[in-house]
């Protein structure tokens, strides 16, 4: 285990030729999560403005399975167009979402703009780790991506200071244009330093459209089963979602063009242990989507204080990520195995203690909680992307890493859909107000604790040595 990280300096990625080379491939994935703090923060004002409770869960469903389609397309922009173009594309079309979103008269037309929104989301983050790979030393890659996730802190502080300032006004739409000039100054910065051509990947093929929209159409059968009040249906949603999932699995180990790498669906090898590990931490962290409404409208926080909160999970994400991305050796086994039990620890103090409107210290236990769910995914995630990177087969290099992204975006888009599921079962819209909202939260991450703590086992598979 010694070489799963090499010594490598904090500093390097943030001085000389490296600094401003690292904004501009992180700089997407900090648009794409600012945008995604701003939009969880407004959500509740939004849902005042213009209806459409029982679509909650969808603003994030879509985005999501958009953003599958977006990363998973991208390393074919990158053969065709180049990675400075293929960057540039994507951020004229997350202007374009967010321009539908500011002018929403509908939610089903927020969800259209939202869905933009998400395609070209999926494409800045798949270039950041594709570029990691491309522009960085093997032994860069832990600190990489832990500047990567970095990024997330940065939203932690922005996102929900936008969007609570405009929450607060009412003024929901102009939050979204907020994001305009963002993506104008990124685009200045990509225009100088990312280099406009790259090698083609020796994975490289066509687009598995039809898998990918399997993937989708699995996530979209268990949002609509969750529009039912009656059991029958979601029980119904749900099934049909894992058996496309499943279906997908197969037709994908036996033909090309290929989604996963060899053994990603087999947790007898370290790939696949790894890939699921990964998925149930991001499924248990989902369940953020509803921490706004939660805090808002039980424990009557304002939806600038909401925001900073639920931002609170992916803070400790963040804060994670660069206490620990240099450790080594043994350091990092037990960051990989310990890093889910923080994060089921967490998500079950969150069933227990937000139901119910407490004094100032059962509320600072509270946020404790909020930021161990995102602390323990922090402990071992750059190191299980490493993992993934150096446990890839031979010609699927750029396969592998490119499916950490399509994994993660469907585990946020799975858990989403669970999540609205959960919460409409559990009472959110019926009976809805108070009662539903505690009768929802208490199911909601009773529930998702069940994922990270599958995590606890396959962590230990995927760091055999």
């Amino acid at each position: 285990m010694s070489s799963v990280n090499q010594d490598s300096s904090p500093f390097e990625l943030v001085t000389g030729r490296n600094a401003l080379r690292s904004l501009a491939l992180a700089g997407g994935v900090a648009l794409h999560a600012i945008n995604v703090y701003v939009a969880t923060t407004i959500m509740p004002t939004i849902v005042q403005s213009i209806g459409g409770l029982t679509y909650y869960a969808w603003n994030t469903t879509l985005f999501v399975v958009a953003s599958i389609l977006g990363s998973a397309s991208s390393y074919r922009l990158i053969d065709r167009l180049g990675p400075r173009r293929a960057y540039l594309y994507a951020l004229m079309v997350f202007c374009t979402g967010s321009l539908a979103c500011a002018s929403a008269p509908a939610m089903w037309w927020l969800l259209i703009g939202r869905t933009v929104q998400g395609l070209a989301g999926g494409v800045l983050l798949a270039l950041s780790y594709a570029l990691i790979r491309m522009v960085y030393e093997p032994r860069l890659w832990p600190r990489a991506l832990a500047f990567v996730s970095a990024m997330w802190g940065v939203a932690t502080l922005s996102g929900p200071a936008v969007g609570g300032l405009f929450a607060t006004l009412g003024w929901w739409r102009p939050a979204f244009l907020s994001l305009l000039p963002v993506a104008a100054g990124l685009a200045a910065l990509v225009g100088r330093l990312v280099p406009a051509g790259a090698p083609e990947s020796p994975s490289g093929g066509g687009v598995p459209w039809a898998k990918l929209g399997m993937l989708a159409c699995s996530v979209l059968a268990i949002s609509i089963g969750s529009l039912s009040t009656q059991l029958s249906w979601h029980v119904a949603g749900v099934a049909a979602g894992l058996a496309l999932a499943a279906w997908m699995s197969v037709i994908d180990r036996r033909g090309a063009p290929r989604l996963m790498p060899t053994g990603a669906y087999s947790t007898r090898s370290v790939l696949g242990a790894s890939y699921l590990t990964m998925a149930m931490l991001v499924v248990g962290l989902t369940s953020e989507i509803f921490v706004p409404y939660f805090l808002q409208a039980i424990h009557g926080r304002s939806p600038l204080v909401a925001g900073y909160l639920t931002a609170v999970m992916a803070g400790g994400w963040t804060l994670a990520a660069l206490l620990f991305s240099g450790r080594t050796g043994v350091a990092v086994i037990r960051l990989v195995q310990g890093g889910p039990v923080v994060t089921t620890v967490g998500l079950a103090a969150l069933a227990l203690l937000m139901p119910h409107p407490a004094g100032a210290m059962a509320f600072a236990v509270l946020c404790a909680a909020l930021l161990a769910v995102g602390f323990g995914i922090g402990m071992c995630w750059s190191h299980l992307v490493t993992r993934v990177f150096r446990s890839a087969p031979a010609g699927e290099e750029n396969l592998a890493s490119g499916a950490v992204t399509t994994l993660q975006l469907y585990a946020i888009a799975l858990g989403a859909a669970l999540a609205g599921m959960v919460a409409n079962a559990g009472g959110l819209a019926e009976p809805g107000g108070l009662e539903g909202a505690r009768s929802a939260s208490a199911w909601l991450f009773g529930s998702f604790a069940l994922a990270p703590a599958l995590a606890v086992w396959s962590a230990r598979r995927a760091m055999r040595a």
